[in-house]
């Protein structure tokens, strides 16, 4: 395959990837916002900490949909992990997600229903950023490639020069 050939095929496993992470994320989406309207109207918990249980709502629903969907291919071996790596990365997309909802809410007093919501979705959108890296960078890792035996024409190609043999001059 030339290397235009290669890039092209990563490019397309790489649109893949990023569509199928959008449509768990999207999915997410509505499952933390609905949460976190929910719980906004129905308790008395602050806004904060209303976005953060659902935060981990969501969290819980994409981890099943990034490792059964996504990155169904993706090395299955080390789920203890897997599991701990993505909690901790997660926890880190919270405190951005929620970061920006903290500093509308308590810095700039920004805490109307519409704002809070503009402010949550606009803390997704970063931590989504940082997810989607961290994500397939540490959590689902890309197996090892399993090393194919050589044909027996690149074997020879591959050959040291001190491996070849040479005619005995003796026998000849």
């Amino acid at each position: 395959m030339s290397e235009r050939g290669a890039l092209r095929t990563r490019l397309d496993l790489l649109a893949r990837e990023v569509a199928k992470f959008g449509v768990v994320g999207a999915m997410g989406l509505l499952v933390n916002m609905g949460a976190f309207n929910l719980i906004r109207h129905t308790t008395d918990l602050p806004v904060v900490r209303a976005s953060l249980l659902a935060t981990f709502i969501a969290v819980l629903f994409n981890y099943v949909g990034y490792r059964y969907w996504t990155y169904r291919e993706r090395d299955k071996t080390g789920r203890t992990r897997e599991l701990t790596l993505f909690l901790l990365f997660s926890a880190v997309g919270a405190v951005i997600e929620n970061g920006v909802l903290y500093l509308a809410t308590y810095g700039f007093d920004w805490n109307s229903p519409v704002q809070s919501n503009v402010f949550k979705i606009l803390g997704i959108g970063l931590a989504t950023l940082f997810r989607f890296w961290s994500y397939r960078t540490w959590v689902f890792k890309t197996p090892p490639p399993e090393e194919a035996p050589l044909p027996a024409e690149r074997f020879l190609e591959q050959r040291r020069p001190s491996e070849t043999v040479e005619p005995d001059p003796v026998r000849n």
